[in-house]
């Protein structure tokens, strides 16, 4: 079992407080990413599971074992950083192999591996190969299997593909949560990029100002952001925030009495017979779909529409949405309760 358990860990550097109190439990198998905005604490909730950093405070456990205090190697995880550490002094094969060497397993045991690893990332042939005859999909390849082979029983990776191209990314993001899935491995990723998030995670922890914010599915926490930091940073575009009394018109019904702003995501803002209408400012095509940057009822809003819909900066647009799709906030930005019967049909609680 490789169930991860962080319990009120914190961390403070120079009396600025990095991480408050933060409780997060990642099972056995799964693939959690902590995303969030640069400074959000999500590289040092990272490096204290591996042992690279101590907290100020808190509980860590791996396994059924307790790891505060001990040192990276009597952990059993393994790491891949951002930029990938690759020595360029050693071949591919040494550089696979080269944690195995340093626990001082025998060759013949560090040959087994770094073949398993490298045919898991499909770079058998590249094995006699420097770092720097690879190109970065390559080297990021490398830096994946360094760490398969030490088969771990968690694998941290921070933000191990913000280096490659948005096509090599997307192409890599396919096949390492196919390899994942395959080899089982509890996983914890930090990145900041939500298309990462979304596509990878079993579960998203979302990280703002040294707190864990939200933890739940991708689809939970797209849905129902929790709190309107979560809404307006999941999402592209992301979520529009607007006045009650814009978005109770905008869906004919009555806010709640606790709320001070409403949320609702820009595909569900869709052209219809509405009491509201939207003055385009801007439009967008982005392929399949426009984006429409406007205004409703002097307040800015943000639709996107398939791109059969014929609409020109200029045009007003009467819109409507279902009342199931509006999130309500409080003054404190936390979203409030929805009534089950006011949710659309393809909504789960």
């Amino acid at each position: 079992m490789s169930r991860i358990f962080v319990e009120n860990v914190s961390k403070d550097f120079k009396g600025t407080q990095i991480l408050k109190s933060v409780s997060l439990e990642v099972k056995d198998q799964e693939f959690c990413v902590l995303l969030g905005p640069s400074g959000c604490g999500k590289t040092t909730l990272l490096r204290i599971l591996a042992g690279l950093e101590s907290p100020s405070g808190g509980e860590l456990s791996i396994g059924e074992r307790r790891v505060n205090g001990l040192s990276p190697g009597k952990r059993k995880i393994a790491m891949v950083f951002q930029n990938y550490a690759v020595f360029p002094h050693m071949t591919i094969g040494q550089n696979i192999g080269f944690g195995l060497k340093m626990a001082g397993q025998s060759a013949a045991f560090i040959q087994e591996q770094v073949q398993r690893a490298a045919a898991l990332m499909h770079i058998e042939h590249l094995l006699e190969r420097f770092a720097g005859q690879l190109s970065g999909g390559q080297r990021q390849r490398v830096a994946v299997a360094r760490a398969l082979a030490m088969s771990p029983d968690v694998l941290l990776m921070d933000e191990p593909l913000s280096n490659l191209d948005a096509l090599l990314r997307l192409e890599m993001r396919t096949e390492l949560k196919a390899l994942l899935k395959e080899t089982k491995t509890t996983t914890i990723y930090v990145t900041h990029d939500q298309v990462e998030a979304m596509s990878l995670a079993d579960r998203i922890a979302v990280m703002h100002g040294g707190e864990i914010v939200q933890y739940a599915t991708p689809m939970e926490v797209y849905d129902h952001p929790r709190t309107a930091f979560v809404g307006s940073f999941i999402g592209n575009p992301p979520m529009n925030f607007m006045s009650p009394a814009v978005a109770s018109a905008l869906a004919g019904i009555k806010p709640p009495a606790q709320a001070a702003r409403a949320g609702i995501r820009p595909e569900h803002i869709v052209p219809g017979a509405g009491q509201v209408s939207v003055v385009v400012k801007v439009v967008e095509a982005l392929g399949e779909k426009q984006q429409l940057n406007g205004e409703m009822n002097g307040e800015r809003v943000r639709l996107s529409l398939p791109n059969h819909h014929r609409i020109c900066a200029g045009d007003s647009v009467p819109v409507t949405v279902e009342p199931g799709w509006v999130r309500w906030y409080d003054d404190r930005d936390r979203l409030l309760p929805i009534a089950p019967e006011r949710l659309p049909a393809s909504v789960a609680l």
